[in-house]
């Protein structure tokens, strides 16, 4: 019964793990791609240059 149980249990952390991993793969994806259009769309400053997108 306890083998049974270890063996559920792992398979529960490593299904676990696998689902969390795959979630923040999409989440650095996601990053990435706001990151990449902070770049492309960066407002004009007054001076004709491209300005800051982001304010610190």
């Amino acid at each position: 019964m306890v083998p049974l149980l270890l063996v559920l249990l792992l398979a529960l952390i490593l299904f676990g793990a696998g689902f969390a991993l795959k979630v923040l793969w999409w989440v650095a994806i996601v990053v990435f791609v706001i990151w990449l259009l902070g770049f492309l769309v960066r407002p004009h400053s007054g001076t004709g240059s491209r300005g800051r997108w982001y304010r610190w």
